[in-house]
């Protein structure tokens, strides 16, 4: 089974989000998919196959399946376009999240997400304990989104793992308008459920952050930058109930797994 390792939402390796990829002819076992999940304890596996004119597409952490994850959706549009699909510019993966639209611009892929819808809820004591502040506002969706004060707090942030689990939400999500003129906001993103404290760049969580700062800044278009040890830039557009995230990624390794037992 070919295996390929990609950096999402970066230009070079050793930066971005790593996803594992696999292009199948046909599906394997749910339990041989969490294995090789498992095995390459990367924050997600994406595995892809192709039926008509569509890529079916699902996700696994090390801890199992998940409904949704940008980066590994950009990493494998960005091995299909290099490998398989060399002659066409737009691609369509059906999910459990529904059709997600990809198309090739330039060394960019552009593609179109949901939108979460911000609900604001109560700032409590638990969610200051958990993160080391207290956030200026706290909405929730499929993830917590915690707006900050500044963008220093955000990359100064030093969460507590354990009372990070009793928090609602997939991912933790902070975040606060950027210092930096070349981004319109700043974001980390921790997701202790999954088994990992810190994702390097969350495409996902930007379907919650997105329409949260384009409303803040009167935006409809953001750069937006994820301070991550590693770090990565998404390129953001609100559509309606709809998220566009654009970014760049870059082929690691391609080899074989030779054993599926």
């Amino acid at each position: 089974m070919k295996q390929y390792i990609v950096d999402a939402f970066t230009d070079k390796v050793f930066s971005g989000n790593p996803a594992a990829v696999c292009i199948l002819e046909a599906w394997i076992t749910e339990d041989l998919m969490k294995n090789i999940a498992k095995e390459n304890n990367l924050a997600e596996t994406a595995f892809a196959v192709k039926e008509g004119n569509v890529y079916h597409l699902r996700w696994f952490t090390p801890a199992g399946e998940i409904d949704f994850c940008g980066h590994a959706t950009l990493g494998t549009a960005f091995v299909l376009f290099q490998f398989y699909e060399t002659d066409s510019s737009r691609i369509v993966f059906c999910t459990q999240v529904g059709e997600l639209t990809v198309e090739k611009q330039g060394d960019t892929i552009q593609m179109d997400f949901p939108a979460y819808e911000c609900k604001p809820i109560e700032v409590t004591d638990v969610i200051e304990e958990a993160i080391g502040v207290r956030p200026k506002e706290a909405y929730l969706d499929r993830d917590m989104l915690l707006i900050l004060e500044n963008a220093d707090q955000v990359r100064k942030l030093s969460p507590d793992q354990s009372r990070l689990k009793n928090l609602d939400g997939l991912c933790i999500v902070v975040t606060a308008a950027s210092d930096n003129p070349d981004y319109d906001c700043i974001s980390r993103v921790f997701t202790p459920d999954i088994g990992i404290l810190e994702d390097p760049v969350t495409g996902s969580s930007h379907c919650m952050i997105v329409p949260y700062w384009c409303d803040q800044l009167g935006k409809e278009k953001l750069v937006c930058f994820q301070a991550s040890e590693r770090t990565g830039v998404l390129y953001a557009e609100r559509s309606v109930d709809r998220i566009i995230i654009s970014g760049k990624a870059v082929l690691f390794s391609e080899g074989n797994i030779v054993n599926e037992a």
